[in-house]
């Protein structure tokens, strides 16, 4: 026995390590389709991309479904900070009127597993840290940002508000360089970048040449970025990944406007450096929601059932056994299926109706059934009266997919 609880302490230990040498950056550009990015000259983001890859992500959850989220901009953020859509997170709007922040965020199951390791938020706008992060209120276990620059658009003597909106740049450039600068001298482990301009310049001008100059300045901060990242990694060699996205698209007609379903609005992307890039990621069926759990797994996170049967998005690095799962009700059955990526292994179906995970409750998951993970598909048939919800869960040996079935109206 003593000799077990040794060897369990120097694994501990050696995640413990593993997690301090693993640092992470997600950056969030606001409201950059991905058409754009296809289209217009981003060296930065091509450098980054030819460590790692680039890829089209979903955002707005799915067009007609539960889970169809609006493509405003706090929205979107959310989805990226907690890995689901605005079904689960609540914040329907740039209000940000009542998040439910029992769906943690990235930071929050970050915290709770190392509450030695360091967070940080650099953004340009402040509700992205007292709002969503939720720094140090009670719902969020008085979590601690552990350094951040923000608020600057509150300060209108440093930053004067001009009509062409040109001081949204001036600290975007602000919230960079201290970005870049903070990485160089203590690299926190894990940190977040938001920047506002091209959002700015989309609404004012649509698409225009003002719009795609934004752009490419927000591609000149991305390699102010990357920079001090590879400086991080030669002289400390630490391991860094970094996911850069955005949180929607724009529409077709203008690209002054978003918040609808069209498929520009949703039109989001994802760069990255990381390696070992799955499936997910390059067989074109990433969404955004992907990247909590994608931080996790770099991360060493380790996250709880009850949370992770929560969880939209699929790890887009490592191993993953299957992906795209549905479900239907029909004839008094649940036909879930899903598309298999590993011809071996199984795939545990789990069961739950109601949903108390969204007042701070526990869900009462049952095993139903044990199928193939080759197999796809399976059907589970019900007894008794239809229930307004069934959560499902299709566990496999290396990722879970979740799944909802709504039978009522509203829940």
């Amino acid at each position: 026995m003593k000799k077990l609880l040794t060897l369990l302490a120097g694994h501990l230990i050696a995640v413990a390590v593993l997690a301090q040498a693993h640092k992470a950056l997600f950056v969030i550009v606001d409201g950059i389709p991905a058409d754009l990015i296809e289209k217009l000259p981003t060296p930065a983001l091509d450098a980054i991309a030819k460590e790692g890859g680039y890829t089209r992500a979903l955002v707005g959850g799915e067009k007609g479904g539960y889970s169809q989220t609006p493509t405003i901009s706090a929205v979107g953020y959310n989805t990226v900070l907690t890995g689901t859509w605005v079904n689960k997170h609540n914040v329907w709007d740039n209000d940000i009127a009542a998040p439910n922040y029992n769906y943690p965020t990235i930071f929050r199951l970050y915290k709770n597993q190392y509450p030695n390791g360091k967070i940080a938020v650099f953004s340009s706008w402040l509700d992205n840290r007292t709002k969503l992060v939720g720094d140090g209120l009670p719902q969020t276990g008085h979590i601690k940002v552990d350094h951040h620059f923000d608020g600057l658009e509150l300060d209108t003597i440093q930053f004067p508000h001009d009509k062409q909106a040109q001081y949204m740049h001036r600290i975007d450039e602000a919230v960079v360089n201290h970005a870049a600068a903070y990485i160089r001298s203590d690299a926190p482990n894990l940190s977040w970048v938001y920047l506002e301009f091209t959002d700015d310049m989309g609404h004012r001008h649509g698409d225009s040449k003002e719009y795609y100059d934004a752009i490419g300045k927000m591609d000149d901060q991305m390699r102010r970025l990357w920079e001090a990242i590879q400086y991080r990694q030669k002289q400390f060699g630490e391991e860094w990944q970094i996911y850069i996205t955005t949180d929607h698209g724009r529409d077709s007609a203008t690209g002054r406007g978003h918040g609808g379903q069209s498929a520009r609005e949703k039109s989001g992307w994802i760069v990255t450096n990381a390696k070992g890039l799955n499936d997910q990621f390059k067989k074109g069926y990433a969404s955004i929601a992907d990247i909590m759990p994608s931080l996790a797994r770099f991360m060493n996170i380790s996250i709880p059932n009850a949370q992770a049967y929560e969880v939209d998005g699929t790890p887009l690095t490592g191993t993953i056994d299957a992906v795209q799962a549905q479900a239907r009700l029909q004839n008094n059955q649940i036909e879930i299926s899903w598309k298999p990526l590993r011809k071996k292994g199984n795939a545990r179906i789990w069961l739950a109706t109601g949903n108390q995970v969204k007042t701070g409750g526990k869900d009462d998951y049952q095993l139903i059934k044990t199928v193939k993970i080759k197999s796809g598909k399976v059907s589970i048939p019900l007894s008794g009266p239809v229930q307004p919800l069934y959560k499902i869960v299709i566990e496999t040996p290396h990722n879970l997919l979740t799944r909802w079935v709504v039978s009522a109206t509203k829940l």
